[in-house]
């Protein structure tokens, strides 16, 4: 069998949490054994090394606009996969027979005002367009295929939830070295709260910094030093988040780091007292896995598939209270048990998630496409 995977966005260099979904699952469906033949397509020549050389044929069809409904529509035609797999864009207009689909989130319906018109306008098209033309969707969590289910009449026969893993090889407790070099060269001084994500609204930035001027006001003076660290790229509509800052007067007391690539990544997710992720919807949520893998505890919301992946080891709190969410993050800071606690429960809730055991299930997903065959259930289905 021949499976095609489209793998333009696992070869982009600053990767999110859909490129990076790409990326882990192709190397990991690689990895196990050569039952099956793959074909990735890429729309620029990829990195070397980007997978193990001789697992996969290469197919590299650059186009610089409409790629996927002309280049990669004309290939797929020509030379057809017995499936195509798309994990984290969206499927061409023609040439597909049989074809799977990851959805991660259907966030733009519940927080339209957290996207630009332009973007809720194709992620609308595109998402409904990969729905009605899949053979099987997959989804991350229970909570993206309730919401196919509920806004889209998806029929939960063609819906899968295969959880995603985390990069074991790469998150893991930095060295107290690492962490020190990290801070010093952003210049953080003390202790810090860490956010780690792309800035745009749906993250509930404003609110987590309205929250952390709550918690300046009422910390003990152990902490007058305390920092909150915004890590990740500029998105789209965070404009706000820095008037926000400077109407609070936090400039001194909010640190804006940009981009971080994995190897400061790592230790500056470990040098943290505490990992805060407020987002108003997410369909995993990769950064709560890694703080864990760290040792760091986590607050985090209770929307959409948060809860999931949290388990007990994170204090969850609604994102719309400001105040719930200082008093979560200040009762983290002052309850050395509580923290401890977390973490333990942290280092049990990662075991439940990996790439290997998410590529076997998209594999039989896969395979049961490529033959006609009735599509196995996810491991959340079975009795």
């Amino acid at each position: 069998m021949l499976i095609g995977i489209d793998a333009s966005r696992a070869a982009r260099e600053q990767r999110t949490g859909t490129e990076r979904y790409s990326l882990h699952l192709i190397r990991a469906l690689l990895r196990l054994d050569g039952m099956y033949q793959y074909r990735l397509y890429f729309d620029r020549t990829p990195p070397s090394g980007l997978f193990p050389e001789g697992t996969f044929e290469p197919c590299v069809i650059p186009l610089p606009r409409l790629w996927t409904h002309v280049r990669l529509a004309l290939e797929v035609a020509r030379h057809p996969p017995d499936v195509l797999f798309v994990p984290a864009h969206v499927l061409p207009v023609m040439g597909t027979r049989r074809s799977v689909v990851t959805v991660h989130d259907l966030g733009y319906l519940y927080f339209p005002e957290a996207h630009r018109w332009l973007d809720r306008l194709y992620l609308a098209m595109s998402t409904r367009w990969n729905t009605w033309r899949a053979t099987c969707v997959l989804t991350d969590s229970e909570a993206t295929r309730r919401d196919l289910i509920m806004r889209y009449r998806v029929p939960a026969g063609r819906i899968r939830v295969a959880y995603p893993g985390w990069d074991e090889s790469l998150w893991r407790p930095a060295a107290p070295a690492q962490v020190a070099e990290v801070k010093a060269r952003y210049g953080i001084g003390g202790d810090y709260l860490l956010y780690l994500g792309t800035l745009q609204p749906r993250k509930n930035l404003v609110r987590l910094v309205e929250a952390f001027s709550r918690v300046l006001g009422a910390s003990s003076h152990s902490h007058h030093e305390l920092c909150l660290v915004l890590a990740g790229r500029q998105g789209w509509l965070y404009q706000d988040l820095f008037d926000t800052v400077r109407r609070l007067g936090l400039e001194p007391a909010v640190v804006f780091t940009g981009y971080v690539a994995d190897e400061e990544a790592v230790p500056l997710m470990t040098g943290a007292r505490a990992f805060v992720y407020p987002s108003l919807y997410e369909g995993f949520g990769f950064p709560l896995l890694e703080a864990m893998a760290c040792d760091v505890p986590v607050v985090c919301s209770t929307t959409s598939s948060l809860p999931e992946v949290a388990g007990d080891a994170a204090l969850l709190v609604d994102p719309s209270d400001v105040e719930g969410l200082a008093q979560a993050m200040q009762r983290i800071l002052v309850d050395d048990a509580l923290r401890g606690a977390l973490v333990a429960c942290g280092r049990r809730q990662i075991t439940r998630f990996s790439w290997d055991r998410c590529a076997r299930q998209v594999r039989a997903v896969l395979e049961a496409v490529g033959r006609a065959e009735p599509i196995p259930l996810s491991s959340a289905e079975l009795p």
